[in-house]
């Protein structure tokens, strides 16, 4: 049998740093409030002029060179992202062409921050159906462009940032199962109000923000993750106890620790990234994921969880073998 195996890994996050201490200048909050309630210290925001593209790049190229492989052997690109360079071209095709990478299948996918477990789940079913040898895995934001930093419920939340797998085909076990869903009757509770074919002229006005009902989205989340590693565990024949990692999307501190407890994880087996770059959406599970390999926490032959949950609502899960 032919699996899909994760050989490198990258990520990037920009320069620019705004930390609690920088909020509490311009909205009424405190760096107390944010930890305790979000777990977030600091946040990474694009330069002006800064594209998710070029985020991606720089991941990529870490990634790339991780792997040990010529741009010339990536047969395929698929980017998450909710914040695409363009409406069109499709932000993968960008990706392809800076880099270098000969022609080939390149698109993107709109899942908010599921977005980079939905594109790892595509690529490693093209790999396991034979279509495509090394894939370039992506998933990255420059959701700080739709925050509104005055409303002090959604702007301590959201950072910038790029995170990038190759995957290979491989005979040794690696990605093992699988699993997406989303339903859209929440959509009012976690949306942007402005799109291509709808609302377009309040793009750039107080109308165009992220618009969020925290609790709502806390209890929806915490319940469907919950489901969701309970039925990729079970499709794999494995039991919780089994785990070694929780590689989880750095949503909040308080939804990561509700789904270690769904699982009896220590939070020592949890990687936590988001006191050091807030919620970046669809970048934050490759990042963590980067985060753990590169500390050597993540070993080769450990069984790792993947899981996010996003607007939409969108959720997936992905368990493999590192």
């Amino acid at each position: 049998m032919t699996y899909s195996r994760i050989v490198g890994t990258g990520r990037y996050l920009p320069e620019r740093i705004m930390t609690n201490a920088d909020l509490e200048k311009i909205i009424d909050t405190t760096d107390e409030w944010i930890r305790t309630r979000t777990g977030v210290e600091r946040r990474h925001v694009c330069a002006e002029g800064e594209t998710t593209s070029d985020m991606c790049i720089e991941a990529a190229k870490v990634a790339i060179e991780d792997a040990g492989i010529d741009v010339t052997d990536i047969d395929m690109v698929i980017a998450g992202t909710t914040t695409p360079d363009l409406i069109f071209p499709n932000i993968s095709t960008i990706i392809q062409h800076k880099l270098g990478i000969p022609a080939c299948t390149a698109f993107s996918l709109e899942a908010a921050c599921t977005g980079f477990i939905y594109a790892l789940t595509t690529a490693d079913k093209f790999i396991k159906a034979g279509e495509a040898k090394c894939a370039l895995v992506l998933g990255a934001e420059c959701i700080t462009k739709l925050v509104d930093w005055n409303d002090r419920n959604t702007c301590v939340l959201f950072g910038d940032g790029a995170g990038a797998v190759i995957l290979k085909p491989s005979e040794e076990q690696g990605i093992i199962s699988c699993h997406l869903g989303a339903d859209g009757q929440y959509k009012d509770l976690l949306y942007y109000p402005v799109g291509a074919s709808n609302n377009l002229a309040a793009a750039g006005t107080d109308a165009a923000r992220i618009m969020m009902t925290g609790n709502d989205v806390f209890k929806v989340a915490v319940k469907t993750l919950g489901k969701i590693a309970a039925e990729t565990l079970e499709d794999a024949g494995v039991i919780k106890e089994d785990l070694d990692w929780l590689v989880p999307h750095q949503a909040n501190i308080r939804i990561i620790q509700a789904m270690a407890k769904r699982l009896d994880m220590p939070m020592e087996k949890v990687i936590l990234t988001v006191q050091d770059h807030g919620n970046t959406s669809a970048a934050s599970v490759p990042m963590a994921l980067d985060v753990g390999i590169r500390d050597g926490r993540l070993k080769p032959g450990q069984l790792i969880l993947m899981e996010a949950f996003g607007g939409g609502f969108t959720w997936g899960s992905v368990l493999m073998r590192l």
